[in-house]
């Protein structure tokens, strides 16, 4: 079977012209990067067409990430699949290649006699369509996605039905390397065949917390992971993949052996080492959660031109004096401050209905190769490859780091078991206050008081009209201001912030989430989003995004990517990262706003990302093979040339587009 003809996309055509026409001008690549929402939503897409993909890398990478959103969110597992999918793909790839080296399965042997063109991505779609359907059988979307999944293969014009491992076709070669992946990630240490269960059981220090009930039921040690039983949850959390440390890495090394991937040392513990950095850190998580108002007045400039630029494992940055892309100052971006605040917390959130924290990144690069200014030149040197080599190198290094970074964050979590804030706070709040022992309801590991912030209640400030009058019967225990939880209709309500009794307070989360079945130290988001910005920094050689700015754009009437635990944001909101790592910091931050990490989860992660990230890089580029030495430049026609150029395949693209738009339509 022959491969169908693909409509080729306007992005790819006008990257072709910039190609022709590199050094003429930069008016194109001044676009900014627009990133998509990782959430499903109510007018999401569905799957894109298998057949209208830049390459056939591209099309199993959608299928994937389609088929994490309708399964459980599970980073760990997840970041795995994308790894081995992605394993599966590269390994086909170089058995094509004469430079390049597979990670597991060598196959060029066998390829040496097939035509390359397109047995290579018979090859490909063979080896990802092979390892999709063995990972996602037992699957909560199994109904849904093991059809999407043939579907995709007719779309491609393979038979999915064709399942040889014998012989030299590229049908048996995508075969053979699926069934070594398939036998290597059983033994892999992830325990895939009794359902990712650890097979040593993780016991908590903690008996759960009934997160609708007030305190935390008591705690054995505040310092440890409480489990939830959140509202409407089928039951009580378990450690998620506890044994994680032990699965088989793509490229950390352990300094020695028995020694952690990646150690940041432990994290602060109230009324032991760390206790005042503890308690100041839950202080900044009350005030970050009292900001989730849309009600606040308050407007911040989040423009690249003052936000991000920060050193690693710090938010000192005091942003970009320009563009690089253009020389042009960042335009101001000015928002009110409980809009941006939410509109982070739920961008990042990457719970339920998303492709978890691992996906989201993938889909990140996605958006970044599909700008019109990605040059595709690994490493920013050398020649341009095509969209096939580019994807797979792409998803090969990134992949590859992010699974590494669950393994070493996991470790982490696993040593350290530390408690999240939904435990802290409502513990330290049930405890009382720690500012003065004069005062009542004093403890040395309560809540330090602030004014306006964290407040004992008394019968004066209880008092008709006052700021705790609603809390009136809770005289000596301790309010905080902070916000208010889920409002009864999420459509067209929020919950805004309020005084509410501490030992209640709940992260800004979906309603049946709360917080993540796995202890908080360190920071999962942080690592992930620091590893996937080294790895998008090295494979495009440029640490901003194309076009020197990304943006995220949230509308304010449900029409586009808007939120989702309650209503808003109340104007249009938009998102803007200059660089990979300025949105991986803000990540993080947005761990703080939804209340599922402090600062001490947060900054150690980035730290863990960036030793992971590069390391996973270092080891991609020794697969590749020998790197570019130095750019290649490409000499630049005439500006009218370079119009010329680009107006004839602008009329290409618009003529493909007319005449796929009747087979699209009877789709629909």
């Amino acid at each position: 079977m022959t491969m169908p003809t693909r409509v080729i996309s306007v992005a790819t055509l006008i990257r072709v012209a910039m190609l022709v026409a590199a050094g003429t001008s930069s008016a194109l690549g001044a676009v900014p990067t627009v990133l998509p929402a990782a959430r499903n939503t109510p007018g999401a897409k569905g799957v894109p067409d298998c057949s209208l993909q830049r390459s056939v890398a591209r099309a199993w990478n959608e299928q994937l990430l389609a088929a994490i959103r309708i399964d459980a969110p599970r980073p760990t597992v997840h970041a795995r699949n994308l790894f081995h999918v992605s394993m599966a793909m590269y390994d086909a790839w170089t058995a094509f290649d004469p430079v390049a080296q597979p990670v597991l399965v060598d196959e060029s042997a066998s390829a040496a006699l097939l035509s390359t063109s397109d047995a290579r991505e018979r090859a490909i779609s063979y080896a990802a369509y092979r390892v999709l359907v063995h990972r996602f059988s037992g699957s909560l979307s199994a109904g849904t996605t093991l059809p999407r999944l043939s579907t995709c293969m007719s779309a491609l014009g393979f038979d999915p039905g064709v399942d040889t491992v014998i012989g030299g076709s590229a049908e048996a070669i995508g075969n053979r390397i699926a069934a070594a992946i398939i036998a290597y990630g059983v033994n892999d240490g992830a325990n895939e065949q009794q359902s990712y269960i650890d097979p040593i059981p993780f016991f908590p220090t903690n008996s759960p917390m009934l997160v609708q009930l007030p305190g935390t039921g008591g705690l054995a040690d505040i310092n440890a992971w409480q489990p939830l039983i959140p509202p409407g949850a089928p039951g009580v959390q378990s450690f998620l993949t506890s044994q994680w440390r032990d699965v088989l890495p793509f490229a950390a090394h352990r300094p020695s052996p028995g020694e952690p991937y990646a150690d940041p040392g432990a994290p602060p513990l109230l009324g032991l080492d760390g206790s005042e950095q503890l308690r100041a850190d839950m202080v900044t998580l009350i005030r970050y959660s009292s900001e989730l108002d849309p009600s606040d007045a308050t407007v911040l400039n989040t423009s690249p031109a003052v936000r991000g630029n920060n050193p690693l494992g710090s938010n000192d940055g005091h942003g970009y004096a320009s563009n690089p892309v253009d020389g042009s100052p960042y335009a101001d971006n000015w928002v009110r401050r409980g809009d941006w605040t939410r509109g982070l917390a739920e961008f990042w959130a990457d719970g339920p209905l998303s492709t978890t924290p691992p996906g989201h990144w993938n889909e990140i690069a996605n958006a970044v190769t599909d700008h019109p200014a990605s040059l595709q030149r690994v490493h920013g040197l050398g020649a341009p490859v095509d969209d096939l080599e580019w994807d797979i190198k792409l998803y090969l290094a990134l992949n590859g780091a992010l699974h590494d970074t669950a393994i070493a964050t996991w470790e982490i979590k696993r040593i350290y078991n530390a408690s999240r804030p939904i435990t802290l706070i409502r513990e330290m709040a049930t405890l009382g206050q720690s500012s003065n022992s004069a005062l009542p309801h004093y403890h040395p590991n309560g809540l330090p008081l602030e004014d306006g912030l964290i407040e004992l209640i008394t019968v004066a400030s209880s008092a008709p009209g006052e700021r705790h009058a609603h809390l009136a019967a809770h005289i000596g225990e301790i309010a905080i201001r902070a916000w208010a939880g889920h409002p009864a209709n999420p459509a067209t309500q929020a919950g805004g912030s309020a005084w509410i009794l501490g030992d209640r307070w709940i992260p800004y989360q979906q309603r049946n989430f709360v917080t993540p079945p796995f202890p908080g130290y360190t920071s999962g988001h942080s690592g992930f989003s620091r590893a996937a910005a080294e790895v998008l920094t090295e494979m495009t050689g440029n640490a901003y995004f194309p076009g020197g700015i990304a943006e995220a754009r949230i509308a304010a009437d449900g029409s586009g990517f808007s939120l989702g635990f309650e209503y808003g944001p109340s104007a249009p909101l938009m998102l803007q990262w200059a660089t990979y790592f300025d949105a991986a910091d803000e990540a993080g931050v947005s761990r703080i706003y939804g209340g599922i990490h402090p600062s001490y989860d947060d900054l150690p992660g980035r730290i863990v990302g960036h030793h992971i990230g590069s390391a996973a890089w270092l080891h991609a580029v020794e697969l590749f093979g020998t790197p570019a030495s130095a750019a290649v430049p490409v000499p630049g026609p005439s500006r009218l040339l370079w119009l010329m150029t680009l107006a004839a395949m602008l009329a290409i693209a618009l003529r493909q587009f007319a005449a796929a738009a009747p087979k699209q339509r009877d789709q629909l």
